[in-house]
Parts: structure tokens; C-alpha cells; sequence
């Protein structure tokens, strides 16, 4: 089974970082979260606002808890919204249904992970994410 190293999870991060310093992004909060929904690794950039850490984190395990990213969960927030709303009081890191949360995978296509981004429009969050993901050579879900 593989899973997601911290040399990893930190390159997913600076590369993350630096993509959203190419689009101008707000300062950033990235969360990476291994297959079981443990903290690997948290930076939050210079200016970034209160509780980024919480909702990066959120993005991340609630994607790993339903199997797909946070951007599918706000579109089942849209169609469901009393089932998405019951899942925050019962899942321990919170649910957050707006894109920027992945799960990663590994050479099989299992999930081996997450990553949660905030701090911008959940759109550009994702567009850091997916390209952190890229530079430490691993798939997203």
C-alpha cells in the first residue's frame, strides 16, 4: 500500500504556494491529510485569515470520508443540503462543500490521502491544489 511521505506533502505545499503566487492568490492555508484523516503536514502563509487551518482540513477529510472531492460535495450540498448539513456534527474534522479539497491516490488508484486548500475563491484554491499535487507526482481522484 503506498501512502503519502511528509517530503511529499511539504513539496505538494511550496508547489502549491507558488502557483498560487503566479495567479496573485490571497495568502493561502494548505492542509495534507494521509489515508486514514491524520495531519501530515499544515502551512498557513503570512496574512492568511483566522481559522484556514480548520477549514483546509475540512475540505480534505470531508472528501476522504464521501469518497469525492469537496467541489463534488458542495454539488450534492445543492441537491441534498439536509444530508450534507447533518455530516459536519458527526464527522470529527468538519465538512467543507467548496472545491479545493482532493483526494490523492496512488499507483493502484486507491486514496492514499488529501489535500485541502483555502483562502482564495474556492476555484483558484483547486487550481493550487491539483498543481501541488502534480509536482509531488501524485493523481488526483
Amino acid at each position: 500500500m503506498s501512502r503519502i511521505s511528509l517530503e511529499q506533502a511539504n513539496v505538494l505545499i511550496v508547489a502549491a504556494f507558488v502557483k498560487g503566487g503566479e495567479l496573485g492568490l490571497k495568502p493561502l492555508t494548505i492542509a495534507v491529510l494521509d489515508a486514514g484523516g491524520h495531519l501530515i503536514a499544515l502551512q498557513r502563509q503570512d496574512g492568511a485569515s483566522t481559522h484556514r487551518a480548520q477549514i483546509a482540513i475540512g475540505k480534505a477529510a470531508g472528501a476522504l470520508a464521501l469518497g469525492v472531492s469537496s467541489r463534488r460535495i458542495g454539488e450534492m450540498a445543492a441537491e441534498r443540503p439536509t444530508f450534507i448539513a447533518a455530516l459536519g456534527p458527526i464527522f470529527p474534522q468538519g465538512i467543507v462543500p467548496a472545491a479545493g479539497g482532493i483526494i490523492l491516490t496512488g499507483p493502484d488508484g486507491a486514496p492514499i490521502g488529501a489535500v485541502g486548500v483555502t483562502g482564495d475563491t474556492s476555484d483558484n484554491d483547486e487550481a493550487c491544489a491539483l498543481a501541488g499535487a502534480e509536482a509531488a507526482g501524485l493523481k488526483a481522484q
